[in-house]
Formats: structure tokens, sequence, C-alpha cells
């Protein structure tokens, strides 16, 4: 069952600010402090290193000093593609790791077929080689899949998860025109490789609708009530069945809104992060 979040007017504040629809009434609350622009930061500046994963070279990048954050991005998507706004705000209190995917960016592909489990089982190896037993996750989209293939399969990795624009699989009638897409991708031959084993590995999926009950941590979902890739009813849906989860939509913002709203998206996950009892 939904546990909601603690009313502070910081978060009332931030998703005020986006139109965030699932704010409950206000009660006692302490004062706003001031929100301090982020630091800059530069994706394309951040030297690119590597390390050697599950049979393949992982490129990542780091930002900011802190507890670790893992960044994993979404379908199609590359260390370089990523909303610098958001990085800087995550990197102004953690320490950021951002990589790509095995077959796209600067990560070599190897010879195994990927599946959403194959890209999880990457992430824990990157934990381990960049020497954490666990880290909080942000998986956008694609990411949030393998989120939370992480959290079942690797459950002492992960810290607190975020899960952004996310669904529990894609064979439902709401993300058809994802599954439409990603079918015609895995087909097309002028799409690069890793493109299309992104594709495949996503539509060969099973989901975790029935398994979601098992996730045993500190679990926010965000998503935009625009969203028609992975629709917000879908979070609402997975919010019901994830203990220890908050749910967060942005009113009139698209799948994954963070690119449109980083800084709204990008405090609301600092002021997760920073929360330090269980809800309830």
């Amino acid at each position: 069952m939904r546990r909601f979040l603690p009313v502070l007017a910081l978060i009332i504040a931030l998703c005020l600010a986006a139109g965030c629809t699932s704010a409950p009434p206000v009660h006692a609350a302490p004062p706003v402090q001031s929100v301090q622009a982020a630091p800059a930061v530069s994706i394309n500046a951040a030297p690119v290193q590597y390390a050697d994963v599950n049979g393949v070279r992982l490129a990542y990048r780091e930002f900011g000093s802190g507890d670790p954050l893992l960044v994993i991005v979404g379908f199609g998507v590359t260390m370089e593609q990523a909303n610098e706004t958001a990085i800087g705000i995550f990197a102004s209190k953690y320490h950021v790791f951002l990589y790509d995917h095995r077959g796209m960016g600067h990560s070599s592909a190897g010879n195994v077929t990927p599946s959403i489990g194959l890209y999880a089982d990457d992430a824990a190896g990157l934990m381990q080689v960049l020497g954490h037993d666990s880290m909080h996750v942000y998986g956008t989209s694609m990411g949030s899949f393998i989120a939370l293939e992480l959290a079942l399969g690797h459950p002492e990795r992960v810290r607190k998860m975020i899960l952004d624009s996310p669904s529990y699989s894609i064979q439902v009638p709401e993300t058809r025109d994802l599954k439409v897409y990603l079918e015609s991708v895995a087909v097309d031959p002028t799409s690069l490789p890793g493109l299309r084993d992104e594709a495949r590995a996503i539509l060969a999926w099973n989901g975790t609708e029935e398994r979601l009950p098992a996730i045993n941590k500190d679990v926010m979902l965000v998503v935009g009530t625009e969203d028609t890739i992975t629709p917000a009813v879908l979070s609402v849906r997975m919010a019901e069945k994830i203990n220890s989860s908050w749910l967060i939509r942005f009113r009139g913002l698209p799948h994954a809104g963070g690119g449109v709203a980083p800084e709204e998206y990008g405090r609301t996950t600092l002021f997760f992060l920073g929360t330090n009892e269980s809800i309830g």
C-alpha cells in the first residue's frame, strides 16, 4: 500500500512551481529555506573513465562529492544527452556517477545478447568496481526498468531509488505506442546496433508487476501528467504496490519531464534523498 510523503514546505514549494498534483493538504511545516542556484556542470568537460564490468568496458563520468548516486539513462540516451542542470543539482549534494549502457556511447558492446536483467547486472557490477557496496539510484524511462531489476535482483546494491517516467511492463494497453515504436527500431537495419539491442531487450522484458511488493526500499516515482509513453496511471498502480513509495505527478509535463523542468525534478530528488526517516 502506498505511503504518502511527509508534508513539508520545501517540497510543496517545489511541486507547486511545476504544478505537482500529488501534494496533500498542508499541516504544520517549517520555514522554506532559500534555494541556491545549482553549480555549473559541463558533461563534456568531465573526463570519460572506464570500468571493466561483466565482459564489457563501461564508460562513465563522475561529478560532485558525498554519498554515491548512480544515474541510469533511458532508451537511446548517452551521457552527453543527460540534463546538465539536473546533474549539477544532484552533484551539489551527492557523488554522481553517469554512464553509458553496453553498446552505447563510449561503452563496448560485448558478445552477450543484452536484456534488462543484464543491464541491471552491469549497474550492480559497476558499483562494485567503483568501490561502493551500494548507491542511491535514479533511473529514467528504460533506466527505471533497469533500476527495478537492480532493486529486485541486487537489493543489497540499492539505497534509495527514484523511478522517473516508469512502467512495470510494456505489454499493457497504456504502453502500446511505445511497444510499436520499439518494434520498428528493433528491425530497422539503419538503427545503431546498440539502439536495436536496447529495443529488443525492452521488448523481451517480462516486467515486474507481480514482483513490485518485494521491493523493500524507499522509492520515489515521478511522472508528468502529459506523459503519453509511460502514462501517469502506471506510476499510480506501481505506488500502490511498492511499500515506502512516494508518488509525485508534475502537471503538464511530458515523458522524462526532468529535461523540461530539471530544477523541479532535481530539487524534489534532493529532498527525497535527504529525508532520513522512514515514510509512514
